[in-house]
């Protein structure tokens, strides 16, 4: 320990004079410098230069001068310490009674702010459907709208349109008979063993609650499109867990998706809805983002059913107004749309050459259409049915000589198109004897070796030909919408908002 050779306290800034070697506090020297020029202790010649500076740590504190350490002194430094801490502590909490009044406040006026939003999207949506309304009513559109007062009726498909249906026959058909599944596609005994390996929580919004439909991308494999209740469409990526976008501009449900992807031409997303209008949505290679192309505005009812056309460049729509029709992806004007018929249409499909067109109808039948000459081909069912039932969803199978359809509330028919008859007719049969069976979704697998039924209990995968049933998942309860993904190795399947992928372990 140093002492001040002046003060004789310890230095808060020690200097050393290079003349005598004691100790100084620096302030203390220099003063005495200015007034006396020597150095205290020898009285020679003292210069500022001639001092030295000690290095000392900053961080120790200075012993307690004398003067402080009697009894009497430490009790009065004790009390200065404990008057600080209480003074300080008072301080803080008043801050902290500060800053939970500001966040209370915070909090209510965002709580303010949440009603106002809610009831302004309520205001918005309202005046969505007032307008759609409207404009059905008066036959006004907006930009790149389809209105049906531009949709051609009982008219000949151009020459253009034609010459692509017949081309997208011939090419298909010629080589449809010899197609085989790949070597390694998936075989019916590999799928008895499939499970369920995956599931997507929480798709879409919690209300209203739902998914309706999904589509699966053939480009990428890992995405896939689903539209709900929520009025929305969503793309998910099931590798980057998370949704690559969500499309809006339906103002009810959405009943049908579909993903247009062609080699060298951007993507297109395909939605109907209950809300009368088919969008269309095309994806901007260069920013990633998706924006409309289009809406159709063709039918006067609920769309009920949609299919891409094998040449990608079609979009066959049904509705519950009595009437399908014809668009155009490319131009996307509407080419056809037909006369009402006799009964609203529940689902629609096209035959995998691209020629025929299925429609269900609520009275038990399936009617078939040529639309190349947009004619009345044949019906399948019986008006007569004892207890009629809606034909709410159809599959052609690949090599185009079958197609699926319920004939029942809980049974599956299989048509053979070349006689017109059914080949078999499958009873959906539930564990609890009380409960009926209803189909909500029939796809046949691309391999036509199986088809998936997606029903209120579970879904069901049927082997083609031996009729047997090779699986049965029922983790998810109802199943809304299902597809097959590549090689035939998954089954996706919808379940409220939640996807479900089946497949081996």
């Amino acid at each position: 320990m140093y002492f001040c050779k002046i003060s004789g306290e310890p230095p808060q800034e020690p200097v050393v004079s290079s003349k005598s070697g004691e100790i100084y506090e620096r302030r203390l020297i220099l003063k005495y410098i200015q007034e006396n020029g020597t150095e205290p202790a020898t009285g020679e010649k003292l210069e500022e230069t001639d001092l030295i500076t000690l290095k000392a740590n900053p961080k120790s504190s200075a012993p307690r001068p004398p003067s402080a350490t009697s009894i009497p002194a430490l009790l009065h430094t004790l009390q200065n310490e404990w008057d600080s801490l209480m003074l300080e502590f008072y301080t803080l909490n008043q801050q902290h009674q500060a800053t939970r009044q500001e966040l209370s406040n915070a909090l209510y006026q965002q709580d303010a702010a949440t009603r106002v939003i809610a009831r302004l999207i309520k205001e918005r949506d309202a005046a969505r459907d007032a307008l759609a309304s409207v404009q059905a009513t008066t036959g006004l559109s907006t930009t790149q709208d389809v209105d049906m007062a531009e949709a051609p009726s009982e008219s000949a498909l151009p020459a253009d349109v034609m010459s692509t249906i017949e081309e997208t026959n011939s090419s298909l058909s010629s080589v449809r008979k010899k197609r085989k599944p790949p070597t390694d596609y998936a075989k019916p005994e590999s799928v008895k063993a499939y499970q369920s390996i995956h599931t997507i929580p929480s798709l879409h919004a919690s209300s209203p609650a739902g998914i309706t439909s999904i589509s699966l991308s053939t480009a990428n494999p890992t995405q896939f499109l689903t539209g709900g209740n929520d009025k929305t469409v969503q793309l998910y990526d099931r590798e980057a867990g998370k949704v690559l976008a969500t499309l809006k501009g339906h103002t009810k449900r959405i009943n049908h998706v579909k993903l247009r992807e062609r080699d060298g031409e951007n993507t297109l997303v395909v939605s109907g809805s209950a809300d009368k209008t088919v969008r269309v949505w095309s994806h901007d290679s260069a920013s990633g983002d998706f924006a409309p192309a289009s809406t159709f505005k063709t039918h006067k009812g609920e769309i009920t059913g949609l299919d891409l056309h094998p040449s990608g460049k079609y979009l066959a729509v049904g509705s519950a107004d009595k009437t399908w029709s014809l668009q155009s992806l490319e131009t996307f004007q509407t080419l056809f749309h037909a006369a009402a018929g006799n009964e609203p249409y529940a689902s629609l499909a096209l035959h995998p050459d691209g020629c025929l067109l299925a429609l269900g109808t609520l009275s038990s039948t399936i009617q078939i259409y040529d639309i190349r000459s947009q004619s009345f081909v044949a019906s399948l069912g019986s008006e007569e049915a004892a207890t009629p039932f809606a034909v709410n969803t159809l599959s052609f199978s690949e090599n185009g000589y079958h197609l699926a359809a319920p004939d029942g509330t809980s049974s599956v028919a299989i048509w053979d198109l070349r006689k017109q008859k059914t080949v078999t007719s499958i009873n959906l049969s539930t564990t609890d004897a009380n409960a009926t069976y209803k189909i909500n979704r029939i796809r046949y697998d691309p391999s036509a070796q199986w088809f998936g039924v997606a029903g209120n209990h579970d879904a069901r995968i049927i082997a083609h030909k031996t009729w047997e049933e090779l699986v049965r998942f029922e983790e998810g309860g109802e199943v809304v919408d299902l597809a097959f993904g590549g090689l035939g190795k998954e089954v996706w399947g919808v379940s409220g908002r939640e996807v479900r992928i089946w497949g081996s372990a």
